[in-house]
């Protein structure tokens, strides 16, 4: 079975229901064997990612950037899997009140770093969560889930 890692820090409302929409498409019943695995991006590991097909990472823009929890997250993993994970699809979803630009271009330079492979372009959200970036979180997790299903 693949699996799905989900590395998230939810701190809000908004970014809770991007996380629970974007889990929900990666475990669509439409796609066979892809298990869906979720952590909080304070407590994910290394050994998280190497049990990982494929990673999904959710963050709140904060000041301009990611937020601490997903950068201590990278800090904890990139040398560990810097060359082991190397082609591993990934996805990204963000969320901010006025500009997200910040948080997209770190974690799109540290996936990059890492050699991850994008998947979809990332889902940024800002202000209020609607409908369609629901539609798009669940769209996320599905074409993530997709790339490593049986």
């Amino acid at each position: 079975m693949s699996r799905v890692l989900i590395v998230h820090h939810t701190a809000s409302p908004a970014t809770h229901e991007l996380l629970e929409k974007t889990r929900e498409g990666a475990g669509t019943d439409e796609l066979d064997g892809v298990e869906v695995v979720t952590r909080a991006a304070l407590q994910a590991t290394a050994s998280d990612v190497f049990a990982a097909d494929a990673v999904i990472l959710g963050t709140p823009a904060n000041i301009g950037y990611m937020s601490g929890a997903l950068k201590h997250f990278f800090d904890t993993i990139y040398y560990p899997c810097l060359e082991e994970t190397r082609r591993l699809p990934y996805g990204l979803y963000v969320h901010g009140n006025d500009d997200a630009t910040g948080a997209v271009r770190a974690v799109e330079s540290i996936a990059g770093g890492l050699g991850w492979s994008p998947v979809a372009a990332p889902v940024v959200v800002i202000g209020a969560v609607t409908r369609t970036d629901l539609e798009a979180c669940w769209e996320l997790g599905a074409t993530v889930a997709a790339t490593i299903s049986s």
